[in-house]
């Protein structure tokens, strides 16, 4: 018997129509292309556009007046459900904008807060989704209780006629309070797997770079592992850690969230747990796309920049990373060597110079490292546990009637301590020759 297991059917998409107030010069397709992308990735379908151009928005309307019946009349013409706007909207505004067209509107930090909850996946990411999502409603409440703002506080206002309005206020506020408490506690955790990391020493570095780019694609490649690399805006949210090897000598990448033009405040503050992976890395990986154009090339580049310089970790090492170099022809090639003349080329997706860059991230930390020569007696064998506790690469192992000769790269901050077992080539020798 033929049994037919039915498709999912693919989800229905919004109609959404795209506002935005834009200095004069400023080319609407290129400005408004990532809100667009922002918006298919949200699941809306961007089904027109009203774009004012004027030095900076109306502190109330957001646009002008007249603008502002423009864009009802448009809005009404194209059949659309919800109104997207390229712009962080003050309380004030946004109810404006609902009040006139009797539509729900969603402003940029809105809609990237709905994609973050889409793709939280960890039980940190969804808290971390839920607290920014509080923090950005908290000054919005009004709902159906909004004919209660009006009554204020004061006499008469107290007691058990409280408003609705101040009691969704108040409860919002506790779980604010809750989830940054169960963050801290989940920050705590990750302190202590990363005080592990230094302890032995392990060199870790951080994928960054703008969304789409390709980092999660590059961490596969480099370590083996089997991240997410749908072809979404923040496909990656949580941190992911992974590990490689060059010469016996392990080393950490960590996969971060992707960062875009004017990441909202909340999102900076509210995503520690990805953004602090940047902040402890020793090395940063700038990763960028070889295929785009120059000028977006130059936002992007900027745009990262910009987010490392807002979370303090712009006095970290760079390396920059041209990925996706498969996709583009030889004079471009050179044209980016000429361009970024120390930075590596790489297809993460082909494997195309992934051995280059693994070796360059070794040689990035060759001097944290000395080769030495160890003898440990056997009545002191908790030396050679201590040894192997600090994942210091043991070159070769060789047991004496007394004890163990060891060749290894020990972490130089890690000598004073086994100061006392170190042997000359010499000694080496000739204990080598009684055994």
């Amino acid at each position: 018997m033929l049994v037919v297991i039915p498709r999912q059917p693919e989800p229905a998409l919004e109609r959404g129509f795209i506002a935005a107030v834009l200095a004069q010069g400023i080319d609407p397709d290129d400005e408004l292309a990532e809100l667009r992308e922002l918006a298919r990735t949200a699941l809306v379908d961007p089904v027109g556009e009203v774009v004012q151009h004027r030095p900076r928005p109306e502190r109330r309307t957001y646009v002008g007046k007249g603008k502002l019946e423009e864009l009802k009349h448009a809005y009404k013409e194209a059949g659309a459900e919800v109104l997207l706007v390229d712009d962080e909207l003050d309380p004030a505004q946004q109810r404006t904008l609902e009040d006139a067209l009797q539509a729900r509107v969603v402003d940029r930090t809105q809609l990237i807060l709905d994609i973050f909850a889409q793709h939280a996946t960890s039980a940190e990411g969804k808290l971390q989704v839920e607290l920014a999502q509080l923090e950005y409603n908290l000054p919005r409440m009004r709902g159906m209780w909004q004919h209660l703002e009006r009554l204020g506080g004061g006499v008469g206002t107290r007691g058990p006629g409280e408003s609705q309005l101040e009691t969704d206020r108040r409860i919002a506020r506790r779980r604010i309070t809750l989830l940054r408490r169960r963050l801290r506690e989940l920050s705590k955790q990750r302190d202590t797997r990363r005080k592990g990391r230094r302890r032995a020493e392990t060199p870790t570095v951080a994928l960054a770079g703008y969304t789409n780019v390709g980092k999660s694609t590059l961490l596969n490649a480099l370590t083996g592992a089997d991240v997410s690399v749908e072809n979404r805006l923040f496909e990656t949210l949580d941190p992911t850690t992974r590990g490689f090897d060059v010469d016996g000598r392990r080393y950490l990448v960590t996969d971060t969230v992707g960062f875009i033009r004017r990441l909202p405040t909340q999102l900076v503050e509210g995503f520690a747990a990805t953004l602090e992976e940047t902040l402890v890395a020793d090395l940063v990986l700038h990763v960028v796309d070889a295929s785009a154009a120059d000028d977006r090339l130059d936002e992007q580049i900027a745009a990262v920049n910009g987010v490392l310089h807002e979370i303090g970790a712009d006095d970290l090492p760079v390396e920059l990373v041209l990925n996706k170099i498969d996709a583009v022809d030889g004079l471009r090639r050179r044209r980016l060597a000429n361009r970024f003349p120390e930075a590596l080329q790489v297809a993460a997706l082909t494997g195309y110079h992934l051995d280059e860059l693994r070796a360059r991230i070794a040689m990035r930390f060759a001097d944290r490292f000395e080769a030495v020569r160890l003898f440990l007696p056997y009545d002191e064998g908790g030396k050679l546990a201590e040894l192997y506790a600090l994942g210091a690469p043991i070159e070769a192992r060789e047991d004496t009637e007394t004890g163990v000769l060891v060749r290894a790269r020990l972490p130089r901050r890690e000598l004073r301590r086994f100061a006392q077992y170190l042997v000359a080539e010499a000694r080496s020798e000739r204990a080598s020759r009684a055994h």
